[in-house]
């Protein structure tokens, strides 16, 4: 709950749009998810769920031996086909409808009535000709009443979106979902686009989940499974057009939308147009989360201790790195004289040593000294001796030290001296 009430606050009033496809709807996990959806409305955010039909449709067209074509991954929509898929969403939605009513009824809070909200949201286009092939009553979308869906949520209630959508003339089309869930979330200026995927998110070349990527990095991800593809497509998309953050995660894992939108770390992998983590100069309201990252190294004498006030005066010497909000590590640079610099409380959150960040930090701090015209640098260390050799340090004498920094040295701590020459 203490790592959760940072993102309760910053949720709270923020647009969600939620893609969950049609086949979602079979598997075992499709009541937790319901009820994560109705906990996020709970916690006061503002809910839109889109959902596909895809696996529904399908069937649909088996039991009524339909034949189906498709162009890429755009059903090609004739009447019969039509006439499957009216009945195939119309199932669809219905189901959700009462599987989110029942829980909302299940909550704590009971008898708190859920209100579902639907309608004439989506007016549609033909998606016309593609490739030579006519896509009949395949659509696209055309325009999005943005303040109809504004005032649903103002009201609290769900508003849930379905993958058809009718024409000035008055006909149906048939949408593609994931590109109608993209279209609202960049039309209602969305926080967050949320797609629940069957793939496990975006994975590295060793299967591991890629926790972060900048709108740079996917575009130049490569991968050959296509459903990946049309995701990071989507994903992609919705940043350009002013979506705030696309987590891709996997819908199978038990309580993922709370996992990835209330901890620090998450568990899908998020994209966004800014860096996850940012490593800036430290300013006056970062001393608390400086205080607590390098209390504990204090208390065990990795680190000489200093007090609030000291801290606050010497504010500016320091650089940290701040991912969602929270001081994951710091470190300082102290000018000397004679274009001499020390490096000092380097400090790394528990949760994150051996990813980096020291080494990102002790980088930032040279590049300043740089600047600065510093041309040797000190480090005083107890207990991080070999980090620094192995980042290009060697082991100096005090005697080695600038006259005012020997007349400051501690001897009970007895602490070893390293330099670097820049």
């Amino acid at each position: 709950m203490r790592e959760a009430s940072p993102y309760i606050r910053a949720h709270r009033d923020e647009v969600f749009v939620v893609y969950v496809a049609g086949d979602a709807l079979n598997e075992p996990g499709m009541l937790g998810l319901i009820q994560d959806l109705i906990l996020l409305r709970g916690l006061g955010v503002k809910l839109i769920i889109v959902h596909g039909a895809r696996a529904q449709i399908d069937e649909k067209a088996k039991e009524s031996d339909v034949r189906q074509a498709f162009i890429g991954d755009l059903r090609v929509t004739d009447e019969p086909t039509l006439a499957c898929v009216k009945a195939a969403v119309a199932a669809v939605r219905l189901e959700l409808e009462a599987r989110l009513v029942q829980c909302a009824l299940d909550a704590p809070r009971r008898g708190s009535a859920l209100t579902v909200a639907g309608g004439t949201f989506i007016t549609a286009r033909p998606a016309g000709i593609v490739g030579g092939v006519d896509l009949h009553f395949t659509g696209e979308v055309r325009h999005i009443d943005r303040n109809a869906i504004e005032r649903r949520l103002a009201c609290d209630e769900l508003v849930l979106v379905s993958p058809l959508a009718y024409s000035p003339t008055g006909e149906v089309f048939n949408l593609n979902s994931l590109d109608l869930a993209c279209a609202v979330a960049c039309e209602l200026g969305a926080s967050k686009l949320i797609l629940m995927m069957d793939p496990p998110g975006i994975v590295d070349n060793d299967g591991n989940v890629m926790r972060h990527l900048t709108v740079g990095d996917a575009s130049e991800f490569g991968t050959a499974d296509p459903v990946v593809t049309r995701y990071l497509e989507c994903a992609l998309r919705a940043c350009r057009f002013g979506v705030g953050r696309v987590h891709l995660v996997d819908r199978s894992i038990e309580g993922v939308l709370i996992d990835e939108l209330y901890t620090r770390d998450g568990i899908g992998t998020l994209i966004s147009n800014t860096p996850f983590d940012q490593i800036r100069q430290a300013t006056i309201e970062d001393v608390g989360g400086i205080l607590a990252l390098i209390g504990p190294l204090e208390r065990d004498g990795s680190l000489v201790k200093r007090s609030r006030e000291k801290l606050e005066i010497e504010i500016e010497h320091f650089s940290v790195v701040v991912r969602e909000g929270v001081v994951v590590a710091c470190g300082a640079l102290y000018p000397l004289e004679s274009k001499f610099g020390e490096i000092a409380c380097i400090a790394v959150h528990s949760d994150y040593r051996g990813a980096g960040f020291g080494k990102l930090v002790l980088d930032t701090l040279e590049r300043r000294a740089t600047e600065a015209g510093v041309r040797r640098l000190f480090v005083l260390t107890t207990k991080a001796l070999h980090w620094f050799l192995e980042n290009n340090y060697a082991r100096a004498e005090m005697s080695d030290l600038p006259i005012e920094r020997q007349a400051m040295y501690n001897f009970q701590r007895n602490a070893i001296v390293l330099s670097k020459r820049l």
